[in-house]
């Protein structure tokens, strides 16, 4: 378990965050300016605090230096030496686990490249590669893909995907786009001004309509864990999820393999009765646990499906002409194509 209590002032706002991260991938979500890089840069001795508390396995590291801490730091210009090899890179900081690196992040082919010649995804997996072999106990990864092409996010994500899934310490994931946060993070550390305004596991803080003015109305949404049933002919896969069947678009992964989306919550409607002759192919049983009514003309909507949560956002003219409360049961209609492939890891 890491623990982090971070205080520091800037000119414009006053960072205060306490936190704690467990192994596995926490993620460090808010807007610009919310104090998401300060909070990594100060974890890892690189920014001076007015007050710095950071423990790893009840082991105060908040006293030495950058170098002594055991931490990787991944940034988001991968700041590779451009007169190294890849291979030269990667053992820049170590060489623990170095096939074992090599080869979850598929960097085998590129080892005797140099970075000018390989591409921005690639580097990043080199830049990973090379925090990982340095054998950090914690690592930070400081919104790794921002400066990626969508082909690009894509390539590297699964390798992120097996990184978390292969490694048992925290990892840190600073990012303000929620797609990769849902793909990636099982808890979220949501940031505003330099307060932490919401944290939990993904699923929990996701889904909670009072976190929507925070996350933003367009990355609202919850995100449900299943495991693939089958492919259709059409192009389609059926996904069995704790909320009920999904149909998404393409051929995703295996049948019998675990996958994970998000639901957003702008693309989920509500219906009285259940639809008849609609083209939407996902359409749920769901009771309402909460509503949460915005500043604006919104209102977000908690919902029970099945064992999983969901979460829809309908105007206030639909909450108010469906006389919506908590403790209806009423159903949500998806089409299949609301879930971006890029929202299905």
């Amino acid at each position: 378990m890491l623990r982090v209590s971070i205080v520091k002032k800037f000119d414009s706002f006053a960072l205060n965050v306490t936190f704690n991260a467990p192994a596995g991938v926490t993620a460090i979500f808010g807007p610009s300016g919310s104090g998401k890089t300060s909070v990594i840069r100060a974890i890892a001795g690189l920014l001076a605090c007015d007050r710095a508390e950071v423990s790893f396995e009840r082991r105060d590291i908040s006293k030495l230096p950058p170098h002594k801490r055991d931490i990787g730091y991944v940034f988001q210009d991968t700041r590779l030496f451009p007169h190294m090899s890849v291979l030269k890179n990667l053992r820049y900081g170590g060489t623990y686990g170095e096939d074992a690196v090599i080869a979850v992040l598929g960097l085998g082919a590129l080892l005797g490249r140099y970075p000018t010649s390989i591409s921005g995804g690639e580097k990043q997996r080199v830049a990973l590669g090379r925090a990982l072999m340095s054998a950090p106990k914690v690592l930070l990864l400081d919104e790794p893909l921002s400066g990626l092409d969508a082909p690009r996010k894509a390539e590297v994500l699964p390798y992120l995907e097996a990184l978390r899934d292969q490694t048992s310490i925290p990892i840190l994931y600073v990012s303000h786009d929620m797609g990769e946060v849902a793909r990636l993070a099982s808890r979220i550390v949501v940031l505003n001004h330099g307060q932490v305004v919401l944290s939990g596991t993904v699923e929990d803080v996701l889904a909670n309509p009072v976190a929507v003015p925070f996350l933003g109305v367009r990355d609202a949404g919850a995100v449900l864990t299943g495991h693939v049933v089958g492919h259709s002919n059409d192009g389609l896969t059926k996904i069995e999820t704790g909320a009920g069947a999904l149909w998404v678009p393409g051929t995703v992964g295996r049948a019998g393999s675990s996958v994970r989306l998000r639901v957003p919550a702008q693309d989920v409607i509500l219906a009285r009765t259940a639809p008849i002759n609609v083209s939407a192919l996902n359409v749920l049983p769901v009771t309402i646990t909460a509503l949460e009514r915005g500043t604006d003309f919104g209102v977000a909507v908690a919902l029970n499906a099945g064992n999983a949560r969901l979460l829809a956002r309908v105007t206030k003219r639909s909450c108010d002409a469906m006389g919506l409360i908590i403790g209806d049961k009423i159903f949500a209609i998806l089409k299949a194509t609301a879930i971006a492939p890029a929202d299905v890891g």
